[in-house]
């Protein structure tokens, strides 16, 4: 079996330690991290130096990150083809952006509207991963998503960090 961590709008500029904290706890078992956008610092992913890290820049990126990172990436784990966008625009239709985007992967990774998903569309399964910075005492925790790759093909699961105290 194959995991991959995904993690999407962390919105930090520096890797602080309840990121830190977080991530050792939610991707520890992982072999790779996935990072869909909304970096805004691209140092934030020298905490996976022990894992394979795959990341696209996302609309809230600083200059060097949006520079260093592709907008969208296409690569294939374990024989699955699996495509990554940060997403853009409207949040009510960004599914069929991204399907038009990436119209024969086995998997579609994205972020943007902080909204967790993870469900199959056909034969493609859509992860967002939602927001892994959570947005506050009255609103989402963060969350993240963990993608398994095995025999019987692939399995996606969400899961959300602590409430902030």
């Amino acid at each position: 079996m194959y995991t991959i961590g995904i993690i999407s709008d962390t919105h930090i500029q520096h890797p602080d330690q309840q990121y830190i904290r977080h991530c050792a706890r939610a991707f520890a078992h992982c072999d790779a991290i996935i990072h869909s956008g909304d970096l805004t610092d691209h140092s934030i992913l020298s905490i996976f130096a022990d894992k394979k890290v795959y990341a696209v820049q996302g609309n809230m990126c600083n200059q060097e990150t949006q520079k260093i990172l592709p907008s969208q990436k296409q690569l294939t784990i374990a024989g699955h083809s699996i495509g990554i966008t940060h997403g853009a625009g409207q949040h009510h239709n960004i599914e069929e952006r991204v399907l038009q985007m990436f119209p024969s992967m086995d998997c579609i990774i994205y972020g943007h509207s902080h909204i967790p998903v993870c469900h199959y569309f056909g034969t493609t399964l859509l992860i967002n991963p939602g927001s892994f910075k959570s947005t506050g005492k009255y609103g989402f925790p963060g969350s993240y998503a963990i993608l398994q790759i095995d025999g019987k093909g692939l399995h996606g699961s969400l899961h959300n960090l602590p409430s902030p105290q």
